[in-house]
């Protein structure tokens, strides 16, 4: 089994830390627009350093440094918890005696950080960060490190993601994919696979 991270176990939207910050509506879906976006932060999962990418936007948006300069330090708090539900299947999985992975875009600097003191990590062999071995989802090359670093067969697993062009990457080279919507889906799937 193996998991995607970001909105299959924990939830996360830059909004969630930002919203904090910017108190009016307009200015908020402004800035998420234009300066700190899912684009900008794309970077850092695929291995940047954010003194790089932070440098080179407070360049653009100087008037906006203070608040591209939070990013890093808070960045836990665009991850504000659990999806609700999945850390039980996790678990039951464990219990199972199902071997459990994870492949993740995620940055190298952020990740220890927000893997601290969440236990949920503890079940899991391996997980492979993306900023690690500056490669991301949906790149074929991310799946087949995953596979030998994992030491499994393609057919053997299933990956489960929010994203469907990642589910459709992994389906290439034959992993069975799970598009993740919620707990409830999820259970179900693995339910009529005999897996819980």
């Amino acid at each position: 089994m193996i998991f995607d991270i970001g909105n299959v176990i924990s939830r996360w939207d830059i909004r969630f830390l930002y919203e904090k910050l910017i108190k009016d509506p307009d200015e908020l879906d402004w800035f998420l627009a234009h300066v700190v976006t899912p684009e900008w932060h794309f970077q850092h999962d695929a291995g940047r350093p954010f003194a790089d990418t932070s440098a080179e936007l407070i360049a653009k948006f100087p008037e906006h440094a203070d608040h591209i300069r939070s990013f890093a330090p808070r960045f836990n708090e665009t991850n504000p918890g659990e999806v609700d539900g999945v850390v039980d299947i996790v678990a039951r999985l464990k219990q199972a005696q199902v071997p459990l992975f994870a492949i993740s875009n995620f940055s190298a600097e952020f990740w220890p950080p927000f893997r601290q003191d969440k236990p949920v990590f503890d079940m899991f062999e391996d997980i492979l960060i993306s900023g690690d071995v500056q490669m991301v989802k949906p790149d074929l090359a991310i799946y087949q490190l995953a596979l030998r670093q994992f030491n499994v067969a393609a057919h053997q697993c299933l990956f489960i993601d929010d994203r469907l062009d990642n589910i459709q990457a992994g389906e290439k080279l034959g992993i069975a994919g799970h598009h993740f919507e919620d707990a409830s889906r999820l259970e179900a799937h693995l339910q009529a696979l005999d897996l819980l």
